[in-house]
């Protein structure tokens, strides 16, 4: 029973994805105690069915005689963020929930805009007003954020800062439950990401396609995205956001890492539609009120009633990856020790498994 987790009834949104999987199998492994509940909450039956047999190390659908969903650990749950129905059905005795239901894709994002914000803003919102209305006495909740929140410029971010004001403001209406958020950049062989991208490009010849040769972006692996997580839960304070302390890398350096000797073109395509060409995961405005906490840095909330104590030795400036950005020979070394490198992996289902 010890640990964050040890008893605990955990409700994961959008677990499907790449994070929610990591994040999953970090629960079920009992090293932040062992939960007597988690549930993953998403509304793709596909991504849910595979991810089940892959949980119970099951090869084929038929290998699974009896489905018993409902009696075991790990409990998938079909049902959408959007939906205030849904969220719920989903929250019933949860003790801590976690975020993570999103639209992500930036060009999706800014040709479909409506639909980003009715998952990344009015699912946050259900998620608020389901606790608020209906008494339901979930401890803590974590929103899952990006670093296109920080100074947003596209869609995507602009919603996903408004998901992180709702989940901040909603610890002064919703005393009993503590809101924080996380917030970090690229993760490394997510789904969506870069990564996936170059090694297909790779493994049919190239080219190799990057939108400018100035870009940088952070480089985080999934099992630290994840620590994020375990530490906004295990130590926020309400209001809180969460930012791992992590290196940067040219985009055209992580490109030719991944290329080695092959014989492979590069090709610069130009931005795409609410692309940035820097990361920035403090800004300037925010520094003043952002502090280390041992490898993160904390985001105090502006909000004055949940900002009331002091604290000294703020950070004082923006947290960008165009600063301190590993050369080629570094960003080389990063990828061989998260094993993502052509040669280190195969490809299954849009996730880069090791």
């Amino acid at each position: 029973m010890n640990g964050v987790f040890g008893g605990k009834r955990v409700l994961v949104t959008g677990g499907t994805g790449s994070l929610g999987k990591v994040l999953v199998r970090r629960l079920l492994s009992g090293k932040e105690g062992t939960p007597a509940k988690v549930v993953v909450f998403s509304r793709d039956e596909a991504k849910q069915h595979f991810m089940r047999l892959e949980f119970q190390d099951k090869l084929q659908a038929t290998d699974e005689v009896i489905y018993n969903n409902f009696r075991r650990l790990l409990e998938f749950r079909i049902g959408d963020i959007r939906d205030f129905g849904s969220v719920v059905s989903a929250l019933k005795d949860a003790d801590i929930v976690i975020n993570a239901a999103a639209l992500k894709q930036v060009p999706s994002c800014e040709y479909f805009p409506g639909e980003a914000v009715h998952t990344n803003i009015g699912g946050a919102e259900n998620l608020v007003r389901a606790i608020r209305e209906l008494g339901v006495p979930v401890e803590t909740v974590v929103g899952v954020s990006t670093d296109k929140a920080c100074k947003p410029v596209n869609v995507m971010g602009m919603t996903k800062a408004i998901q992180e004001r709702i989940f901040i403001a909603a610890n002064i209406l919703n005393p009993r439950t503590r809101f924080v958020c996380v917030r970090y950049g690229n993760v490394l062989a997510s789904r969506g990401s870069v990564i996936p991208l170059f090694h297909r490009q790779i493994g049919q010849g190239g080219p190799v396609t990057i939108t400018t040769s100035e870009m940088t972006r952070f480089l985080l692996p999934l099992e630290r995205a994840v620590d994020t997580i375990l530490a906004a839960i295990a130590e926020g304070k309400p209001g809180e956001t969460y930012v791992p302390v992590v290196p940067s890398s040219r985009i055209t350096d992580l490109a030719k890492a991944m290329i080695g000797s092959r014989p492979i073109e590069i090709q610069i395509t130009g931005i795409r539609p609410g692309e940035k060409i820097h990361e920035i995961l403090v800004s300037e405005e925010e520094g003043v009120r952002t502090y280390r906490r041992g490898e993160f840095l904390v985001i105090r909330p502006m909000l004055p009633e949940l900002a009331e104590e002091f604290e000294v030795g703020a950070l004082g400036k923006a947290f960008s990856s165009s600063e301190e950005v590993m050369d080629l020979a570094q960003t080389t070394i990063l990828l061989q020790e998260q094993r993502l490198m052509p040669e280190q992996v195969i490809q299954l289902d849009g996730d880069l498994l090791r």
